[in-house]
């Protein structure tokens, strides 16, 4: 009889949904969230499943706009794929998150570039990675670079960062920006499936 391990996100998330290598990330991020008082929440990268296949996709937009909604805070969410986009709205709306959500269609360095606000929490996770292949490597860990680059001055002493699909051959999505961050002081606070930093 094989007995499955779930690491739930209870009371935030039902048992039922099980969020495996992601689950002591998640929890750490949003603790700190908590203390630091987090407000203004940015994710690149929908959760283009809604509440599925939270083991394997994340839920992100999910967990991060319930913390949202309990906390007073707002996340703000950009997808260059329309259609991802569409379904994520469809879970916000019948989650009735829809006055913390924001989603956006936009190409995610642009839009971070544009974004006027201070950023409390950052999550990043949008160029799609293929560990076969090394240009979508390449590609993925720039464009991740790129988005750091393009929100820094946004950032602030107490902002988080939590960079996901980062423990996978070749180094992950996050292996350029990490380089980056820790070059201008951020330090690595958890260096496991997702890679958590702050000043």
């Amino acid at each position: 009889m094989q007995i499955i391990k779930y690491k739930s996100l209870y009371p935030l998330i039902p048992k039922e949904y099980n969020f495996g290598k992601r689950r002591d990330t998640f929890l750490k991020a949003m603790n700190m969230m908590t203390e630091s008082r987090a407000s203004v929440l940015v994710e690149t990268g929908v959760a283009r499943h809604g509440l599925d296949y939270s083991k394997s996709d994340g839920a992100s937009t999910i967990v991060f706009g319930i913390y949202a909604k309990n906390n007073g805070a707002k996340l703000y969410s950009v997808d260059n794929n329309p259609e991802n986009i569409v379904t994520c709205q469809k879970t916000i709306d019948k989650m009735n998150l829809s006055s913390y959500v924001e989603l956006n269609t936009a190409d995610s360095i642009e839009y971070l570039k544009a974004f006027t606000q201070k950023v409390d929490f950052l999550y990043i996770d949008s160029y799609d990675y293929n560990r076969n292949n090394s240009e979508i490597i390449k590609a993925s860990q720039a464009h991740h670079l790129e988005e750091i680059k393009a929100v820094e001055k946004k950032l602030h002493e107490n902002s988080i960062i939590l960079i996901d699909d980062c423990k996978l051959p070749g180094g992950g999505k996050g292996k350029s920006a990490i380089q980056y961050l820790q070059s201008n002081g951020w330090k690595i606070l958890m260096n496991k499936y997702q890679v958590l930093l702050n000043k």
